[in-house]
């Protein structure tokens, strides 16, 4: 049997992942997660709900498996993509991290977080805030993200946002 995650256990992993994103490194934050990952963030069906099916509602994310992440990441870092180059500059600043449910194969975890993040090319500074989320499982290597869901509670969106800036 596993030991449970830990409150510290879990922060450690999302901080982590925060300055990985936050400094650039995709490769490192694309071992964050497992290869069966779903990562998710979910639109507003109105005012109070949001969506609760990605396979039948509209998401403003949605990627199903790493290597789909795999792929968001190497359009991002390519230089082909117009919109994506340069990067924006981001900060992300993760808080009240709570363990939520412990099983013997995971544990749930809650954050809320605020990403501020300049686009240099449109001289823009934005802030997005809302909270993640996460199932997180024991691996061999460590904790991984399995899940991620993103509830993102000021979506009206001034331009493109991408998985760098949530």
């Amino acid at each position: 049997m596993t030991t449970p995650l830990t409150r510290a256990q879990a922060e450690d992993l999302l901080y982590l992942e925060a300055l990985l994103i936050d400094t650039g490194r995709f490769a490192q934050w694309l071992d964050l997660f497992t290869s069966d990952v779903e990562f998710w963030m979910p639109a507003w069906r109105d005012e109070t709900t949001i969506t609760q099916d990605p396979d039948s509602e509209l998401s403003l994310i949605y990627y199903k498996g790493r290597r789909n992440l795999e792929d968001r990441v190497m359009r991002l870092t390519s230089g082909l993509s117009t919109a994506s180059s340069p990067l924006p500059r981001v900060v992300h600043q993760v808080t009240n991290v709570l363990v939520t449910a412990s099983y013997a194969d995971g544990a749930d975890v809650s954050a809320a977080f605020t990403c501020h993040r300049f686009d240099v090319r449109m001289n823009r500074a934005d802030c997005f805030f809302g909270r993640y989320e996460y199932r997180l499982i024991p691996t061999e290597a460590g904790w991984k993200i399995a899940a991620k869901k993103i509830v993102l509670l000021n979506d009206t969106i001034p331009t493109v946002v991408d998985i760098n800036a949530i």
